[in-house]
């Protein structure tokens, strides 16, 4: 046997080692997720994680391995557990389906638990359906987007945020939960790291794992007002860190960051050379000083934006990129792997559409969002005045209390609202959406009240 065939050998003994390895640690991981299930713990500790990434580094020193392969491969294996450990976990999401469940078994629920406005696109997106198919626009298109539609979104994006931006810094995508796909899918590695800044919409995380990226979050308090620490992020960042996310005003708190420590954010990615991916699909709802990221005119921030808050387009699935065209040019090429093009009939209603005007629109949203703060106020729940968004998180300030355990009684009661489990560790917190008419917000937390006196 050549030298050769003996190394492969050897490799080959080691790799089968190390799968029985993993077999074993990832049985150790599912024993370990059942007991924090049953405890009550989260499936997330950052802090012993970073005990192990240090020895980790620590091991990387004595035995000459590259630190960053190092941290990569601990980056699989605890993106594994989480994934094992996550198994079963339930959102805002699972609570929607149990609700509409319920609602095709015949019982009347009051929707408190999603980000979708309660009122109808204007008229302009109805006529603009019917004229795209008396305009022959069926067909097949570029998959970055129509033209017309990108030099139409780059006008209004120069005017509304104050930046210089072209045609191809523009791309349209199915919403904007694909656009945040498509940025993390194109632009990170497997074994990467992204810093999540908490409470924060799930899907930042589930795109992550999704394209192996490990989660380093930055936990915000509502003590501090949901202000993250400059500090802690910049000792989260090392060299595997790529990006980082922001999104502002927030989804659930409702917090709008200071421009001035929002700007200390966008240094601090320049500093280390980060993509900033900035979800600000809820600047048409920003009740306090708020700016876009792209006033900073960073070349690696990627903004997402949506027709389906402003507008009241969810179902229609419409969103946007506005970043550098080197970076659209990356990701327009998964979106033409995976789509090909976003349907015509759409992107020419949304053509249509940023020329209705939906100051209205904010109007409503802010009045839904003072009926709840009035009622969750009689009701004694801990929150922070939202700055922006459609969303109230409250503390429930009761011993012992599980927001997924309530939520799920609650919905018994017809009403849904969302546990705070999942947007970070907030297993004490709900986020209540107010996407209902006065009277069901009113009489939602009416019955909230009143399960919560069960207790």
């Amino acid at each position: 046997m050549s030298n050769i065939d003996q190394l492969r050998n050897k490799i080959d003994e080691i790799t089968i080692q190390m799968l029985k390895l993993l077999k074993e640690r990832t049985d150790i991981s599912k024993q370990i997720g059942e007991l924090k299930k049953s405890s009550g713990l989260s499936v997330f500790d950052e802090k012993r994680e970073e005990q192990l990434r240090t020895e980790v580094a620590n091991l990387c020193k004595q035995i000459g391995l590259d630190e960053s392969i190092g941290k990569k491969f601990l980056n699989f294996l605890l993106n594994e557990s989480v994934k094992v450990q996550s198994d079963g976990k339930q959102t805002h999401l699972t609570i929607f389906l149990k609700a509409k469940t319920l609602e095709q078994q015949g019982k009347k629920i009051i929707h408190m638990e999603v980000g979708e406005p309660d009122f109808m696109p204007s008229p302009i997106i109805k006529s603009a359906l019917a004229e795209a198919y008396d305009k022959g626009l069926v067909r097949y298109g570029p998959a970055q987007g129509m033209p017309k539609l990108r030099e139409a979104l780059a006008q209004y994006c120069t005017k509304k945020f104050g930046a210089n931006i072209k045609t191809e810094n523009i791309l349209v995508s199915p919403g904007g939960r694909f656009s945040v796909f498509l940025a993390i899918s194109t632009l990170l590695n497997p074994g990467d790291e992204i810093i999540v800044i908490e409470p924060a919409w799930p899907a930042y995380r589930d795109c992550a794992a999704n394209a192996g990226v490990k989660v380093r979050t930055i936990a915000t308090t509502l003590e501090n007002s949901w202000d993250p620490s400059i500090s802690e992020i910049e000792n989260t960042i090392n060299s595997n860190t790529k990006m980082i996310v922001l999104n502002y005003p927030n989804n659930p708190t409702g917090k709008v960051l200071s421009p001035k420590l929002q700007d200390q954010i966008i240094e601090l990615a320049k500093r280390h050379d980060l993509y900033v991916l900035s979800d600000e699909i809820y600047s048409e709802y920003a009740f306090s000083e708020w700016k876009s990221i792209l006033s900073n005119n960073y070349p690696k921030s990627i903004v997402i934006q949506s027709f389906s808050k402003s507008h009241a387009m969810t179902g229609l699935r419409i969103g946007y990129t506005i970043t550098d065209p080197k970076i659209i040019e990356k990701m327009v090429k998964l979106q033409a792997l995976c789509i090909t093009n976003v349907a015509e009939p759409v992107q020419y209603a949304a053509l249509k559409a940023l020329e209705a005007d939906t100051t209205q629109n904010a109007r409503m949203v802010k009045s839904k969002i003072s009926i709840l703060v009035d009622e969750a106020k009689k009701i004694g729940l801990e929150f922070a005045n939202p700055d922006g968004a459609m969303y109230l998180f409250a503390k429930i300030n009761k011993p012992g209390f599980d927001g997924l355990e309530f939520t799920n009684r609650l919905l018994d009661h017809g009403v849904a609202v969302a546990p705070g489990d999942g947007f970070g560790s907030y297993r004490g917190f709900i986020r209540i959406s107010a996407c209902q008419d006065e009277g069901s917000l009113k009489k939602g937390m009416m019955i909230l009240h009143e399960v919560l006196e069960e207790q």
